[in-house]
């Protein structure tokens, strides 16, 4: 019986010290992230919570997008980019927000269907803003780095692999532009003075 309770015993101990494995891990990962990053969105596609953290050590696109702009045309380079340089370390996320002419109108199923559909689009989507981007804290954030806050849907911000916002790029700039490759490719090597 002594034995079949110290076994008992160590055995609980065992599987507390397993469970506490991926609290602590969080824990670390939460600490190491930049504050800029230290956010969640649902997914678009799974609709399951995301933490930006995951992006930590990367150099991250931000965009907002929507689906019946001008620019719309744009995810097809957002998407060139995205696979060009996501080995080296780039990701690229965007945002649908409905703030700029009232151009996103889809529910998140229907965005997630245009963007498959008509784009390909594989690069991490998030769920529609629901609150005016300068009201979002994530995008408050941003606009206080950078000091420019979207004017149009695919605005868009660099972060570099420290969690620093490097740069702030209005619509008109092309993700595949000379300007814009050079800034994601600095960044990329580390070498980048802000914009």
């Amino acid at each position: 019986m002594r034995n079949f309770l110290s076994l008992l015993v160590t055995s609980l101990a065992l599987v507390a010290a397993v469970q506490s494995v991926p609290a602590q891990a969080q824990a670390a990962q939460t600490a190491a992230c930049p504050a800029v990053l230290n956010h969640k969105f649902n997914s678009l596609t799974t609709d399951q919570p995301v933490p930006l953290c995951n992006y930590s050590g990367k150099v991250v696109l931000v965009v907002n997008t929507a689906s019946s702009c001008g620019y719309t045309y744009q995810y097809e380079g957002l998407e060139k980019v995205y696979k060009r340089y996501k080995d080296k370390g780039l990701v690229v996320i965007g945002f649908p927000s409905n703030d700029f002419g009232q151009q996103e109108a889809g529910n998140n199923k229907q965005i997630a269907a245009f963007c498959k559909e008509n784009y390909g689009v594989s690069f991490p989507m998030f769920e529609k803003l629901t609150t005016p981007i300068p009201q979002n804290a994530f995008y408050k954030e941003l606009i206080a780095a950078s000091g420019q806050a979207p004017k149009w849907n695919f605005h868009k911000y660099l972060i570099d692999k420290n969690g620093k916002v490097i740069g702030a790029f209005a619509s008109g700039v092309e993700p595949e532009s000379a300007e814009m490759r050079r800034a994601i490719e600095k960044a990329l090597a580390g070498t980048v003075a802000a914009r």
